[in-house]
C-alpha cells in the first residue's frame, strides 16, 4: 500500500497543534502553575484526544485540501472538525473519569481552530510572496476588469510560475470601485484614463478580463488602446472557456472575433439529445465550413451514424480524420456525392434512410455566382430540389436548409437561388412525413472566402485592405454561434418555419478592417485601407426579415421564427420547369437571369401567413 507521505505530514502537524493547544489551555487556566492532577489527567486523555482529532479532521477532508489555496471554505471545515473533536472528548474524558476544567475545552477549541487555521493562512501568505514579494523583472500589466474574472487572474498569476507579468493594478468603469483596492492592488481609474496610466506606469502589456463583455465594449477599450505602446490580450467570451484550464493559459491575443461577443449560447441538450442521439444524422457540404462544424457540434449528442457527404473529396476526407480520431467511438460515413445528382441521392437515402439531414452544400461567392448563373441554379435551386424530394420520398424526420440574409429582397444571383431554395423548402412543407424547416443568418467570420480571410491574405502581402464602400454594413456571426443554433433551430421545428438567428447589430466592414489592423499588431499607419467600389450583386446593408414577413419570438431567445410569405405552389412548379429547360437545355445567362426575378416576384405577389 502506497503511503501518502503529504497526507501523513499534514495530519502530524494537525496533531501537534491540536496538542499544543491543550496544553496552553492548561497553562492560561492555571496562570502556568497546572495542578498535578490535571497534568496526569492530561497524560492518560492524550493520546485518546489525539485519536478522536484525527479521526474528526479525516471524516471532514482538512488533510485531502490544498493548503496554500485556503479559503473560507477551508475555515468552515476546520471548525466542524474542531467541533466535533472537542465535543467527543468531553464525552470520553466524563466516561473515564478524568475530567478537565470545562473552560479548558472552551480554551482548547477556540487555540485549535486559531493555530490549525492560522497555519494554512500562513502558508498560503508565503506561497503568495506575502512576507517576501516576488520581484517580478516582466512587463508591467494592467488588467481591465475588476470583476470575478479580474481575480482569477491575478491569483493565478500568484501562484504560477508560467507568466511574469507584474500586474500594476486594475481598471474598471464602475464608479463604486474607484479609489479602492482589490487583492492588494489599486483600482487606477476608468478605461478613459489608460492613455494616462500607461505613460504614467509605463505600461506594457493589457489583459482584457470581462469574458461576458458585449462586443461594443471590446471594441472601445482597443480603440482606446489602438495607439498605445502595449501588447492587449484577452480571456475568451464565457462560451469559450475551458473547465480544467488555468487562466493564464486561457489568455490569449485580441481578435477580431471578440468584437462579437454575446451572451453564451445555451443549448436545449433533452430537446437535442431527443432528436440526434441514437439517430442517423447527414450533412451535405460536411467538409465546408459550416458543415464541418456542424458535424463536430451534432458528435456530441452520439448520432447512431453521421453521414459525411460533399462533392469535393479532400475536404471530407479531412473532417472524417478529424472526427475519427475525437470520436472512435462513433460511426462516420464519409460519401462523395454530388447533390444535383438525383438518383445517387435516392441511392444513399434508401441505403442509410437518414432521420435528419442538415443541408449546408452551396455556392456562396457573391461576384463569382453573378458570372456563373446557371452554375448557382443548379447547385442552390436543384440540388435542394433533389435533397427535399428524396428525403420526403423516404420519409426523413427532419430537413433543415441553411439560407443566408442575402435571400431577402435578394439584389444577387447567389441571394436568388437560395430564396428559391427557401420557396422549394415551403413547398415541401405541406407533406407530412418530413418536416421541412430552413435557417436564416447573415456573415460567418472565419468560414472560407468571407471577409477576415480575405483580410489575412491581404495583410500578408503588405495591404492595403480591401473596403468595397466606407458605410457597408454586414451582420456577422462565429461558425460556432451559427452551427449551435441551426441545431437547436432542428430541436424545435414543427414544419414549415422560417427561422432567423438573432445577429445582433450589423457592424461596418471599415471598422472591421481598421480593428483587424490593429489587433494584427500593425499600426494604422503602416497598412493602408482601399475603397473598390461595390461589386455586382451587392447591397450596402442586409437585411434579415423582408417588411411583409411576420417575425415572432421561439422558446429560444436567438432564434425567431417567420412564417414565409404564401405563393402559388402551381405557379412556383410551372416555373421551376420553364428554369429547369432554360439552365439545363438552353444556357442562356440573361433568359436565367430574368426567370430568376420572376420566381422571386411568385412569393411577393402573395400574402404573409402569422405565425400561431
Amino acid at each position: 500500500m502506497k503511503i501518502n507521505k503529504r497526507f501523513v505530514a499534514k495530519a502530524l502537524i494537525d496533531l501537534l497543534l491540536v496538542n499544543l493547544a491543550i496544553i496552553l489551555s492548561l497553562l492560561l487556566r492555571f496562570d502556568g502553575q497546572v495542578p498535578e492532577l490535571y497534568v496526569l489527567a492530561y497524560q492518560r486523555l492524550v493520546l485518546i484526544f489525539m485519536v478522536v482529532h484525527l479521526t474528526s479532521n479525516y471524516y471532514f477532508g482538512l488533510h485531502k485540501r490544498l493548503w496554500q489555496y485556503s479559503s473560507i471554505h477551508e475555515m468552515k471545515s476546520i471548525i466542524y472538525a474542531v467541533s466535533s473533536a472537542v465535543a467527543i472528548n468531553v464525552v470520553l474524558a466524563f466516561f473515564f473519569e478524568l475530567r478537565l476544567p470545562r473552560s479548558t475545552y472552551i480554551l482548547t477549541w477556540i487555540l485549535s481552530v486559531g493555530l490549525i487555521g492560522g497555519s494554512r493562512l500562513f502558508l498560503r501568505m508565503v506561497r503568495s510572496g506575502q512576507f517576501f514579494p516576488k520581484r517580478s523583472d516582466g512587463p508591467a500589466t494592467l488588467i481591465i476588469g475588476a470583476g470575478q474574472a479580474g481575480v482569477i487572474m491575478v491569483k493565478e498569476l500568484e501562484h504560477n510560475s508560467e507568466s511574469d507579468l507584474n500586474v500594476i493594478g486594475f481598471v474598471d468603469d464602475d464608479p463604486n470601485k474607484q479609489n479602492s483596492q482589490l487583492l492588494g492592488l489599486p483600482i487606477l481609474g476608468t478605461c478613459e484614463d489608460i492613455p494616462v496610466l500607461v505613460d504614467k506606469y509605463g505600461i506594457q502589456e493589457i489583459i482584457i478580463a470581462m469574458p461576458s463583455a458585449p462586443g461594443s465594449v471590446i471594441r472601445e477599450i482597443t480603440r482606446v488602446c489602438a495607439d498605445l505602446p502595449v501588447r492587449i490580450r484577452t480571456l475568451p467570451g464565457l462560451y469559450d472557456f475551458v473547465e480544467g484550464r488555468t487562466a493564464i493559459k486561457q489568455i490569449r491575443e485580441v481578435k477580431v472575433e471578440d468584437l462579437l461577443r454575446r451572451d453564451p449560447i445555451s443549448l436545449e441538450l433533452k430537446e437535442i439529445a431527443e432528436y440526434l442521439t441514437g439517430r442517423c444524422v447527414l450533412v451535405t457540404g460536411a467538409g465546408g465550413s459550416i458543415g464541418s462544424e456542424l458535424c463536430r457540434q451534432i458528435s456530441r449528442f452520439a448520432p447512431k451514424e453521421l453521414l459525411l457527404l460533399g462533392h469535393d473529396e479532400n475536404p471530407i476526407f479531412e473532417i472524417n480524420n478529424k472526427l475519427r480520431a475525437k470520436h472512435p467511438e462513433l460511426n462516420y460515413v464519409p460519401i462523395i456525392a454530388d447533390i444535383k445528382d438525383r438518383n445517387k441521392l435516392l441511392a444513399v437515402f434508401e441505403k442509410y434512410h437518414p432521420d435528419v439531414v442538415f443541408h449546408a452544400a452551396a455556392h456562396k461567392h457573391v461576384p463569382l455566382m453573378e458570372t456563373h448563373v446557371s452554375e448557382a441554379i443548379k447547385n442552390n435551386i436543384f440540388g435542394a430540389l433533389n435533397l427535399a424530394d428524396v428525403a420526403q420520398k423516404t420519409k426523413t424526420g427532419i430537413f433543415v436548409l441553411i439560407s443566408t440574409d442575402k435571400a431577402v429582397n435578394p439584389s444577387c444571383v447567389m441571394g436568388a437561388t437560395k430564396r428559391v431554395a427557401e420557396m422549394i423548402v415551403q413547398a415541401y412543407s405541406r407533406f407530412q412525413e418530413t418536416r421541412f424547416v430552413a435557417v436564416r443568418f447573415g456573415n460567418v467570420l472565419g468560414s472560407r472566402g468571407s471577409v477576415l480571410e480575405v483580410f489575412k491574405e491581404q495583410l500578408e502581402r503588405g495591404g492595403p485592405l480591401t473596403v468595397t464602400h466606407p458605410e457597408m454594413t454586414r451582420y456577422f456571426m462565429t461558425i460556432q454561434e451559427a452551427s449551435k443554433l441551426v441545431i437547436q433551430a432542428g430541436a424545435i421545428a414543427n414544419g414549415g418555419e422560417l427561422f432567423v438567428l438573432d445577429m445582433g447589430q450589423q457592424i461596418k466592414i471599415m471598422d472591421l478592417a481598421q480593428d483587424f489592423i490593429v489587433f494584427s499588431g500593425y499600426d494604422k499607419k503602416d497598412i493602408t485601407i482601399e475603397i473598390v467600389g461595390i461589386r455586382p450583386g451587392e447591397k450596402l446593408h442586409e437585411e434579415l426579415v423582408t417588411e411583409e414577413e411576420d417575425v415572432v419570438t421561439t422558446r429560444h431567445p436567438r432564434i425567431n421564427a417567420v412564417r414565409p410569405i404564401d405563393f402559388d405552389k402551381e405557379e412556383f412548379g410551372d416555373w421551376l420547369q420553364k428554369l429547369a429547360h432554360y439552365t439545363f437545355e438552353s444556357y442562356n445567362p440573361k433568359n436565367l437571369a430574368e426567370l430568376l426575378d420572376k420566381g422571386i416576384d411568385i412569393g411577393k405577389n402573395s400574402q404573409a401567413v402569422r405565425v400561431s
